[in-house]
């Protein structure tokens, strides 16, 4: 295994915050409400997550350092794992799990169905990310994981949807997603690759 060390450290950073939070909650230390910190927080590093799986590409061809793609499929799961917390501290701590009042909280808050679809792009992406299914998968395997972007554009509105007035943070995640998106244009890629390996 390359880079064995790397690959841990990243397992360890990942799981630390959501241990951390849990623990906080569990003595108090989250406010008077817990669960809906629980909630942000969770989501939020989400969103995270997924800015840091699609910086890893551009990081690779800036460096030419083999790392970054070895825990790009880490990073996707560890996304997906907090949205599932994401999604489940929202069935328990918001709906308590009466999944009656489902109907009417998609009706009353749509930023409630775009969270839903984010989760729902990000989980063809969670499937697929195996040896096997970008055999089976083929030269669809890149273009079915193009969802990720759109998984972002959507995470993004939700956010916005959810913080409304105090959309400070909101920009700065905003912008970070625009750079990711100029990175993607034509020629941007390549030519950053050829400066950091130092050709004119």
């Amino acid at each position: 295994m390359k880079h064995p060390l790397w690959r841990v450290c990243v397992f360890v950073a990942a799981l630390l915050p959501p241990l951390l939070w849990l623990y906080q909650a569990w003595t108090f230390a989250l406010g008077p409400d817990p669960g809906k910190v629980l909630l942000e927080r969770l989501g939020q590093g989400a969103l995270i997550l997924l800015l840091l799986t699609l910086c890893l590409t551009p990081l690779q061809r800036a460096t030419h350092w083999s790392g970054w793609a070895l825990v790009r499929r880490q990073l996707g799961l560890w996304c997906f794992a907090y949205a599932c917390l994401h999604l489940s501290a929202y069935l328990v701590f918001v709906l308590g799990l009466d999944f009656a009042q489902l109907g009417d909280e998609l009706r009353k808050r749509p930023y409630i169905l775009v969270g839903a679809l984010t989760w729902c792009a990000l989980l063809p992406l969670a499937l697929t990310s195996n040896r096997f299914s970008m055999r089976r998968l083929g030269r669809r395997w890149k273009h079915l994981h193009r969802l990720a972007y759109a998984a972002l554009g959507l995470a993004l509105l939700h956010m916005l949807w959810v913080v409304r007035s105090d959309i400070g943070q909101w920009l700065l995640y905003c912008a970070w997603a625009l750079l990711l998106l100029a990175l993607r244009l034509p020629g941007v890629g390549r030519r950053l690759g050829r400066r950091a390996g130092g050709a004119p």
